[in-house]
């Protein structure tokens, strides 16, 4: 099995036309942080289809990722200012 961000890497280099890339912030319908008798969690509103992908059989499934971009790489990607080991 292909480790996930090898995965990713490929999708994003090779098909990013059929990649669908949403941000969570707009599907939150709920959340909570961890305390003493939980865990911290969220609920999103996806369409059905994203639901089955979860929920249907493992051979049927679609890749689903949850990734975290730090803010600070965000950042590099407008900057004009070039470090050293980035190349664009």
């Amino acid at each position: 099995m292909t480790r996930p961000e090898e995965l990713l890497a490929f999708a994003l280099e090779k098909y990013r036309d059929r990649i669908e890339i949403v941000p969570l912030a707009g599907l939150v319908t709920d959340s909570a942080r961890r305390n003493d008798r939980r865990a911290a969690y969220v609920t999103l509103a996806v369409p059905d289809e994203v639901v089955k992908q979860l929920r249907g059989p493992a051979a049927e499934r679609d890749h689903l990722f949850l990734v975290q971009i730090p803010r600070e790489v965000g950042e590099r990607a407008t900057s004009r200012i070039l470090l050293p080991g980035e190349v664009r």
